[in-house]
Order: structure tokens, then sequence, then C-alpha cells
């Protein structure tokens, strides 16, 4: 009985890494967009650097959420494949909101396939710098 309470209890403390990574990623994302906005308008980047920047930002805050929040020493790839694609997700419906548009493209699924690798790579990262200290 005793091992399926810690089973349980290992369990929300898996999902709440994944949530906290989550909330991170988002915070970094919506302060690296607005950033990369005023650089755009200051510098006057074109437009097919735009969706580069975007894809760079997504990345690292993925990047940033996983080594933050992944502590516990397991299947750090599976977490980060969880937070990135979570991630993406999360990332799209807020800024579908903020736009005020929700459209479902080809691009949504490149975003997936990206953020999923992006987190794995993290993912593995970050239980490795863990485990090592």
């Amino acid at each position: 009985m005793r091992s399926k309470k810690n089973a349980v209890a290992r369990d929300r403390g898996y999902v709440f890494e994944v949530v906290n990574a989550n909330i991170i990623a988002l915070i970094v994302a919506l302060l690296a967009i607005l950033l990369s906005a005023l650089a755009v308008k200051l510098f006057n980047v074109s437009d097919s650097a735009i969706p580069i920047i975007n894809q760079v930002i997504k990345s690292v805050s993925i990047f940033i959420g996983c080594i933050v929040s992944l502590k516990k020493p397991n299947s750090g790839w599976l977490r980060g494949i969880i937070c990135g694609f979570t991630f993406v997700m999360l990332s799209f419906l807020v800024f579908s909101a903020l736009q005020n548009n929700f459209e479902f493209s080809l691009a949504l699924l490149n975003d997936c396939a990206l953020g999923m690798v992006s987190g794995m790579i993290s993912g593995i990262i970050a239980v490795n710098i863990r485990n090592r200290k």
C-alpha cells in the first residue's frame, strides 16, 4: 500500500515540474516577444526574419523552462517532450487569443515538432546537469 502512495506522490511531482516549466517558458516567451517586437520596430528587421526569430524564442523559452524546472532524475527526455508539446499548444492559445485569430495550419504542426525536439534536448540536458551536481 505504501508503494502506491509513493508512486502517486512521485507522479504528482513530475506533473508539477511540467506545469512549472510551461509557466516559466510562457513568461520568458512573452517577454522575449515584446523585446523582439521592439527590436524589429527600431531596427527595421525584414519580414522574412520574423518567423526565424519566433522559432528561436520558442526554443529558448522551452530550454529555460526545462532547465529551471526539471529536477527529478528519471526520464528527462519524456518530460521534455511533454513540456515542448504543451508549451507550443499553450503559446498557440495565448497568442491566438491576443490576436483574436485561431487558425490551425501546417505551421502549427511544424511548431509542435520543433517544440517536442527542443523539449527533448532540453529535458536531457536539465536532468544530466542536475545529476552532476
